[in-house]
């Protein structure tokens, strides 16, 4: 029984990981950290079948708006949580 436990622990641990996995690209065009909300124009989503646009997205932790600003390019993992696309990992690149 002990393996199964352990082996199911850590199946929940890689769903968690890859649900935090950044899988798009795109360019921070604005940021309303009163409302947690971000907006950006980014590549294809292919978690959501989702094509290339700009859009306002939830932020799921309003921490990752944190040192982030319009114009900053960002790779980021966004699901579909309660109805809302909700970004739920968001990580400045150069």
């Amino acid at each position: 029984m002990k393996p199964l436990l352990t082996l199911l622990a850590g199946l929940a641990a890689a769903s968690v990981l890859w649900a935090q996995t950044p899988d798009a690209e795109g360019e921070v065009t604005k940021v309303d950290a009163a409302a947690g909300r971000v907006t950006l124009r980014h590549s294809g989503v292919k978690s959501l079948d989702m094509p290339p646009m700009t859009m306002a997205f939830r932020v799921s932790d309003a921490r990752l708006l944190q040192g982030v600003a319009a114009g900053d390019h960002v790779r980021f993992a966004a699901r579909k949580l309660g109805g809302n696309y909700t970004v739920v990992a968001l990580v400045k690149t150069p």
